[in-house]
């Protein structure tokens, strides 16, 4: 249940020809009264005698009592309490009980002999009411409502329980302020899916993802085609920014500009401006030839790298402080973004979902260490500066494995946020790594299908071979892996591994080691983009020779030398 106490207004008249009117799309259905101060208001819904002039004019009495010198400006308290979509439809009795609960929790009608105000609540749809007070007691003064939304979260998190709705999560003051219903409705008649507020949010958000410099930030804003306004010292050191959509224009034909903190909390020039000043500062302080650089490669080795950077975070997130913690969380987000704005067209839609969703779990009141997420904000960088990809081949393969590797480390932060009591975060992570499955789905299909097919081909003797080096490693795990479908493409790995000269026992057992399975939906899939990865095998394998790499191939990409197996094969055999 989610009240939304709005801006106090002048006109009482105004606020409820809109609540009893039919709306700006025709969405007010049967509009009436579920409950008032004094439980005999006028209905202007119900009672054809009533009208909206005699129920306005019995909230306002105690205004108009006043001398006009001493009446507020804005008297007129307005809020809406909204079910959400998967409650129950309440009957006019839960709503009055609801609108009666409100009113004294925010101290508008505190009741039991105090006195209040006079007020009103409206329903005009199934899913939510509207209550309306004015801001003068019956004595002439004003009501205690310092806080008011605050108080109604607090009463609302108290009513779901009790109805049995749905629980919200409660907030900590670190969220994106939600769009307006002026702007939802803007948006829908504009036919925009999502509002302007939200599809800056996320254009800047994607602009920040690996930006090293406020130069490049803008130049990234501009080239995703956004206005931009700089606000300027008259010193001409810079002070912040406002961005705009070109089409989304007021009555007067002019650009609605946002500025960056009334996007988020993290997107204002002063807390971009933290990520790329700790990373020049530890390059300025290190040797010149330690100093960060892109690293070369296009998509697929990008992917690699995110991979790489998203597996040590993981550690980190799971044994570090808190502050280096919450700062591998927040570049966490950086690369969501960035690997939806460089994703494949098959996959688009849930990775910039799962980006969406998580921007929610990116902030917390614990005050990020931006100097420790460097590798993270350098994966985000390297994937925009990569470039976008078909999604096919081993830019395809590679994307699955950075993406299966993503999805740990965001449920990573989601345990980390659950631990801390940040419900809303927690919940938000858990609603990204949804999506990040899907992705996943999406992005494995093709090559783990295609090593499926190898592994199926694997003679009786290798395979068998592969076998027993899975009960051998992981004697706990072993029949449930081989029971999966996944299975195959494992044993196609670890054939791969061996023929490059590693032991598939020992990187199993290391694989295993290094991280618990238990929220993984398929664990020999896992296990492909680890030994893969970690052994640094084709993520693809389109580019084998016959049905496995010439041994000693990875060795060769890393400048390593090969391993000897010493007869070892014919030992395990």
């Amino acid at each position: 249940m989610i009240p939304s106490v709005h801006k106090a207004g002048s006109r009482t008249i105004g606020l409820l020809a809109y609540l009893y009117g039919p709306g700006k799309h025709e969405e007010h259905t049967d509009p009436h009264l579920v409950a008032s101060f004094d439980g005999m208001s006028p209905d202007p819904g119900r009672d054809p005698k009533a009208t909206l002039k005699d129920l306005q004019q019995l909230l306002d009495q105690p205004v108009q009592a006043l001398p006009e010198h001493a009446r507020p400006a804005k008297h007129v308290w307005h809020t809406s309490v909204r079910a959400t979509a998967d409650d129950r439809i309440l009957t006019d009795e839960e709503w009055g009980d609801i609108a009666r609960r409100i009113v004294a929790a925010t101290g508008i009608d505190p009741g039991a002999g105090r006195t209040g105000c006079r007020w009103a609540a409206v329903r005009h749809a199934e899913d939510h009411i509207h209550i309306v007070a004015t801001l003068v007691c019956e004595d002439g003064s004003r009501p205690d409502d310092f806080r008011s939304g605050k108080r109604a979260q607090a009463e609302c998190r108290l009513i779901e329980k009790e109805l049995g709705l749905h629980q919200v999560a409660p907030g900590d003051g670190t969220a994106a302020q939600r769009p307006t219903s002026a702007e939802r409705h803007k948006a829908e008649r504009q036919g925009r899916e999502r509002t302007a507020r939200e599809e800056l949010r996320e254009t800047v958000r994607r602009a920040v993802a690996g930006a090293t410099s406020e130069e490049e930030f803008f130049d990234r804003l501009a080239a995703a085609g956004l206005l931009i306004r700089k606000r300027v010292a008259p010193s001409g050191d810079l002070l912040g920014y406002k961005v705009a959509l070109p089409e989304d224009r007021n009555a007067q034909d002019e650009p609605v500009f946002y500025p960056g903190a009334r996007l988020a909390p993290d997107l204002s020039l002063p807390r971009i401006r933290e990520r790329w000043s700790a990373e020049n500062h530890d390059q300025d302080a290190a040797p010149a030839d330690a100093k960060v650089r892109t690293a070369p490669g296009g998509p697929s080795a990008a992917r690699r790298r995110t991979a790489s950077a998203a597996w040590q975070a993981v550690h980190v997130i799971e044994r570090g402080g808190d502050a280096v913690a919450a700062a591998h969380i927040a570049s966490a987000g950086e690369v969501l973004d960035a690997l939806a704005k460089t994703s494949a067209a098959h996959t688009r839609r849930e990775l910039r979902d799962a980006a969406f969703a998580f921007e929610r779990a990116s902030r917390s009141h614990v005050r990020a260490e931006r100097s420790h997420d460097r590798a993270l904000r350098q994966a985000a960088r390297d994937l925009v500066q990569s470039g976008p990809t078909l999604g096919r081949g081993e830019d395809g393969a590679t994307t699955a494995m950075a993406i299966d590797m993503l999805f740990f480390l965001i449920t990573a932060a989601a345990h980390w946020h659950a631990k801390k009591g940040h419900a809303q975060q927690a919940a938000a992570a858990h609603q990204a790594a949804a999506h990040l499955r899907a992705a996943y789905q999406l992005a494995a299909a093709q090559p783990l299908g295609t090593l499926y097919q190898r592994g199926r081909r694997l003679g009786r003797p290798l395979l068998q071979r592969q076998t027993r080096a899975l009960r051998e490693a992981l004697p706990e795990l072993a029949e449930q892996i081989l029971a999966e479908p996944g299975w195959y493409a494992l044993a196609a790995t670890l054939a791969d591994a061996e023929a490059a000269g590693h032991d598939p026992a020992a990187l199993l057992t290391d694989a295993v080691g290094r991280r618990e399975l238990d929220t993984a939906e398929s664990v020999s899939d896992v296990l492909v983009w680890r030994l893969r990865r970690t052994s640094e095998l084709p993520a693809d394998t389109s580019d084998m020779v016959g049905n496995a790499p010439r041994a000693g191939q990875a060795a060769r990409r890393t400048g390593r030398q090969a391993p000897q197996r010493s007869g070892s094969r014919n030992r395990r055999a």
